[in-house]
């Protein structure tokens, strides 16, 4: 390799100690300058602290959350490495409803989410690379329905972000959040020096949890597409169809092959799966292979052909769906998903359809209620960009609104990184209005109210 070369691991490791050192340089000039370079109060004072810690409390809000419970949250916050910013904030007129989450994310200059818990209101908006605007959206209605006090909303948002945003936590949350302190350029100078083999070593510990989260979520993924394979494999048993059985013809025989190919290539991709994302490759396979099934099914009992649906979406192992059907998640708004034809009689007869329910920390939940965890598996059974249609309004359908969640982030700065008032407002949303009916829209953000 020429001595100029840069290993292709390296940009990202680097990008982070340029971030880091210029923080610390700042920092240091800061220290410098001593009290009178401190912003007076309002959204400065906010901004300055959340680029130290990822929680800030406004004195006057501290009985909403006291410091232990602030501090746990910002635990939280550090330990997964995400982006993510709270601030909780007295109803105030330093802090406007209508402006407050932009002109926040301004001062801090870090893309990442936003959560502001603004006298009894909660808010979040986020730049569209670290979660989409469908996601913040879905994942505060959540929250305001959930209810509970400001540390129940806050933690339960915090959850549920640190699994989805995108990007890394920014390299200024790992000091003590006290700054650089009074001791001038020899304090700053050493932490400069030392700064390289800091970031560094903040660049290995995300990559390692991302591996944990990782290898966590591909273990629940596998449970689940164990159990799809297994019924996969009972549904060919109980064909019990033989390619030389009388009647049978080559179209027959060519479907049941493909059933076959389906079920063992299935078998094959999930025992190679090494990410969660891999997932997505084992359930589109059996997809094809249940249509194979359905097909060679009809051929044997001279029924017509099936057409080429999506499964259905209460449970893709029930096969093709035969009909689409008008469905609501609870506090959902109506929406038309494809149903199999057991489902589509209970539905029309006023019961509940079948769902295919797994498990989550909460215990057995609907698919579409368990999470971002479950998307390369949904995705596909539903790809071609209709599962997030499908499932507007549920936790698995906020994380999938946009860019899907199982696949690569959009343009933009990555979650974490610095990039001061230089972005665009039309690409940072989500929460809209405070759900109280006083207040602003947000000019481009969308979404509920305050």
């Amino acid at each position: 390799m020429p001595a100029t070369a840069v290993p292709r691991a390296a940009p990202r490791a680097v990008h982070r100690l340029v971030t880091l050192l210029a923080v610390l340089l700042l920092a240091a000039g800061t220290a410098l300058c001593g009290p009178g370079a401190h912003a007076a109060g309002g959204l400065d004072t906010v901004a300055g602290a959340l680029r130290k810690n990822p929680v800030y409390v406004d004195p006057r809000a501290a009985g909403q959350l006291p410091a232990a419970d602030a501090d746990a949250l910002a635990r939280k916050i550090k330990d997964a490495d995400k982006p993510v910013f709270v601030a909780v904030l007295p109803d105030a007129p330093e802090y406007p409803r209508a402006t407050v989450l932009r002109d926040l994310r301004t001062k801090v200059g870090l893309a990442g989410v936003y959560a502001v818990h603004l006298g009894d209101a909660f808010n979040a908006a986020a730049d569209r690379s670290v979660m989409s605007r469908n996601a913040v959206t879905n994942l505060v209605g959540s929250v305001r329905r959930t209810g509970g006090d400001t540390n129940a909303q806050l933690n339960a948002f915090v959850d549920e972000a640190d699994r989805t945003a995108r990007g890394h936590a920014p390299g200024s949350w790992g000091g003590t959040g006290k700054g650089v302190g009074t001791t001038g350029l020899i304090t700053g100078g050493a932490l400069v020096v030392a700064g390289g083999a800091g970031a560094y070593a903040l660049y290995r510990r995300a990559r390692r949890k991302r591996e944990e989260r990782e290898r966590a979520e591909l273990d629940a993924l596998r449970v689940v597409v164990d159990e799809d394979i297994t019924a996969f494999g009972e549904e060919l048993d109980r064909l019990d169809f033989s390619p030389t059985e009388t009647g049978a013809t080559d179209e027959m025989r060519a479907d049941y092959s493909r059933a076959l190919d389906a079920y063992d290539e299935a078998k094959s991709k999930m025992a190679a799966a090494g990410k969660p994302d891999d997932v997505q490759g084992v359930t589109a396979t059996l997809e094809e292979g249940r249509f194979a099934l359905a097909t060679l099914a009809a051929r044997r009992t001279g029924a017509p052909l099936p057409q080429r649906r999506p499964p259905c979406f209460f449970d893709p192992r029930h096969g093709p769906s035969v009909q689409d059907v008008q469905w609501a998640p609870p506090g959902g708004a109506l929406r038309t998903v494809p149903a199999c034809a057991a489902d589509a009689t209970r539905l029309a007869s006023g019961q509940e359809p079948m769902a295919r329910e797994v498990q989550t920390a909460y215990g057995p939940r609907p698919y579409w209620d368990a999470g971002p965890a479950y998307a390369p598996w949904a995705g596909g059974y539903f790809g071609g960009g209709l599962l997030p249609g499908l499932l507007v309004g549920t936790m698995l359908g906020g994380m999938l609104g946009g860019p899907p969640a199982y696949a690569a982030g959009p343009e933009g700065p990555d979650g974490g990184d610095y990039t001061g008032s230089d972005f665009n407002p039309d690409d940072f949303g989500g929460g809209g209005d405070w759900g109280g009916g006083d207040g602003g829209g947000g000019g481009d953000f969308g979404g509920g109210n305050w």
